[in-house]
């Protein structure tokens, strides 16, 4: 009996066809099951490993940038940018740091159980085997939170990796970043272990005509390591057991703004792939965060502790398990059942008095989901239908906030929030038509939600001299698009994909202004009416030889629905929204010889719900080249921002703008050995 690993694009026809293999073989893949056929109605974008690998910054965050519209909260990287700013979302709906759309590392959820961002520094790119981003909400799949689309990551496998792969770079402002990776291949399963660590002294983010005295860079130190295997334990059976942990240490730019995350993860999964395929998961997660907040005197002369965030311990498990009845060979179904359930809370000290905490806060709670799901899809000729829906249990519970004085004394706030519960009812239909052999037509229409953060309900949090409030009453936001694009593949080797979209977010949460000076801002987190959103996006791919060329083009118009007390905020755009995206990569490559330039660029946008702070545009070159030297080493060099255009990515109370990565030069080498 032979045993055979299979690469990821192997998986969506059968895998006697794919190999020519006996009947009696096992396939040992490291993946889930098969993508649906169903799929083909839905925009999707493949971000593949040889990209995941020749990118200037070796940064998830900027490999995903390569799909246009998809943003985090804020244009900073995990280098220098808050943790808690990192949510992701799609198709200008806007963000307020919880992501809007699902991120999944094979098959877990991954945002923070706490607050919904996500830990870039935890995927080392040299991990990763491919990235599938599903543009539009309501996949069944994965559990709630797609509101805006999904972002399917899965692991390198070993027809990916080297036994041996390892990569050190030097670069700018002292920086380093390392990589290795190591495969262990044997018959009826394999291992990999992988490792990755970055620092550097940083930037100062406040740009270079507001600096005062207090500004200073902002140093960075990162790692990570993943332990994967992967075992036949049945002729048809597989069993995936995964364990990975990172740390990340940044500060941003003044004294009293260091933070830290630490986080822990592990999960097992079982795939069978007989007749009749089913997949049943389990998994963990543990994470840690600390943040220290400033505030900065107009002159920018001297920074007071404002506030220590010094604790916020959260976990989330879960459990999803899948079924995939045999129906018919045109036939496909899937049925399962999901749980999630996180807890969390947040211990500060905050009133700082002759630079001393008077108060010490603590406030969270816990929530669950469980759901439901059943996804089909039936294959008529060139036509493909496909139908989804889940029905979803939630609970908020436990919610809390406490205050005290630390001198003792009695509590100055003592609440218990009233616990909540509900159901929500979700899905998506699609279609695709071949019309012809080089035109696919796809239309499709969604309904998602997304249940509120733990720190979007009961943390009120501080950037500069900005307050923003919690609010406990928050509803769960619910959106609703349609969708509809066509596909051509007009030669060999090229693609161009076009799809206009319609998207209403209800009970949008946002940070409302409750009131402004020259120097700060109060807020409240708050439900708004809606937002909508209408657009288009365009993706288009052509390989010719050894050139490659992509281009990704988002354009959007959001506006916001308000009433009621944040009635001013109508018919403005969201924060942190641009009208447009673009990204294009001309690349050549012959074998492990490569040269690259990625040119991105945003339109302007605001920093805030008021429309007030505008963000210039900016447009980004960056160059990736590999040399090998010999069979097993090869120069690499890599550049960021290569003509260091000014990145705005945040302003502050007192109007001062704080940008994104400068130009970043880097110069290393890769070995690859085995």
């Amino acid at each position: 009996m032979r045993y055979l690993l299979l690469p990821a694009l192997t998986l969506a026809t059968p895998a006697v066809a794919q190999t020519g293999a006996a009947a009696d073989d096992i396939i040992v893949t490291g993946r889930g099951l098969p993508d649906s056929p169903g799929e083909r109605a839905f925009d999707i974008v493949t971000i593949d490993r040889d990209r995941l690998q020749a990118n200037a910054a070796a940064r998830l965050e900027s490999v995903l940038a390569d799909v246009a519209g998809l943003q985090q909260f804020r244009r900073s990287d995990s280098r220098s940018a808050n943790p808690t700013s990192q949510g992701i979302s799609l198709r200008g709906i806007g963000g307020n740091a919880s992501s809007r759309a699902l991120l999944i590392v094979d098959g877990v959820p991954q945002a923070d159980p706490f607050g919904g961002w996500v830990a870039f520094p935890a995927y080392a790119t040299g991990r990763l085997g491919q990235v599938r981003v599903t543009r539009g909400g309501g996949s069944g799949y994965f559990g709630p939170g797609a509101l805006t689309g999904t972002v399917q990551i899965d692991s390198a496998t070993p027809d990916q990796l080297a036994p041996l792969d390892a990569s050190v770079f030097y670069g700018s402002r002292d920086s380093v970043d390392a990589q290795g990776n190591a495969a262990l291949v044997r018959d009826g399963g394999f291992a990999t272990l992988s490792a990755a660590y970055a620092r550097g002294d940083g930037f100062v983010p406040t740009v270079a005509g507001q600096r005062g005295p207090v500004d200073r860079p902002a140093p960075y130190e990162q790692a990570s390591a993943a332990l994967r295997t992967v075992v036949t334990i049945a002729p048809a059976t597989e069993l995936q057991a995964n364990v990975s942990a990172f740390t990340d240490r940044r500060e941003r730019g003044t004294a009293y703004t260091a933070n830290q995350s630490d986080g822990a993860d592990a999960s097992l999964r079982l795939v069978g792939r007989g007749r009749w395929g089913w997949s049943a998961l389990a998994y963990l997660q543990t994470r840690a965060f600390a943040s220290s907040f400033a505030s900065v005197n107009a002159a920018r002369t001297t920074a007071s502790q404002s506030l220590n965030q010094y604790n916020t311990p959260a976990t989330g498990l879960g459990a999803r398990i899948e079924v995939q009845p045999p129906v018919a060979d045109t036939v496909d179904l899937r049925l399962g059942a999901d749980l999630r359930d996180v807890s969390g809370k947040t211990q500060e000290l905050f009133t700082f008095v002759a630079a001393r905490p008077t108060r010490r806060r603590e406030a969270g709670g816990e929530t669950r989901t469980q759901g439901l799901f059943a996804d089909g899809s039936v294959t008529l000729g060139d036509l493909t239908l496909t139908g989804a829906a889940r029905i979803d249990w939630w609970t908020i519970d436990g919610g809390y906030l406490s205050e005290r004085p630390l001198a003792g004394g009695a509590a100055l706030t003592d609440t218990r929030f009233a616990d909540r519960s509900g159901d929500e009812a979700t899905g998506r239909v699609g279609a695709a038509w071949r019309a012809a052999g080089w035109l696919t037509l796809r239309a499709a229409g969604y309904r998602g939600w997304r249940l509120p953060t733990l720190n979007e309900l009961y943390r009120p949090f501080r950037v500069g001299n900005d307050v923003t409030a919690a609010n406990a009453a928050l509803s769960p936001e619910r959106l609703t698009g349609i969708e509809a694009g066509a596909t051509l593949t007009p030669l060999a080797g090229a693609s161009l994909a076009a799809t206009v979209f319609r998207d209403r977010l209800t009970d949008a949460i946002a940070n409302v202004t409750l009131s402004s000076t020259p120097t700060s801002a109060s807020r409240v987190r708050r439900n708004l009416d809606a937002i909508r959103s209408t657009g288009v996006e365009v993706d288009a791919r052509y390989a010719f030889g050894p050139f490659d060329a992509l281009a990704s083009w988002s354009h959007v118009d959001a506006r916001v629905r308000a009433s009621g007390a944040a009635a001013t905020l109508d018919g403005l755009r969201p924060a942190q929204t641009p009208r447009d995206a673009v990204s294009a990569t001309l690349g050549w490559r012959r074998e492990r010889a490569a040269l690259s330039a990625t040119l991105r660029h945003v339109a302007r946008q605001f920093d805030d719900d008021q429309n007030s702070r505008s963000l210039a545009p900016a447009t980004t070159l960056d160059g990736y080249a590999a040399l090998p030297l010999t069979r097993a080493l090869t120069l690499e060099a890599r550049a960021e921002n290569l003509f260091d255009a000014r990145v705005e990515a945040g302003i502050s109370g007192a109007n001062i703008v704080e940008r994104a990565t400068p130009r970043t030069l880097w110069i290393g080498l890769r070995a690859r050995l085995g």
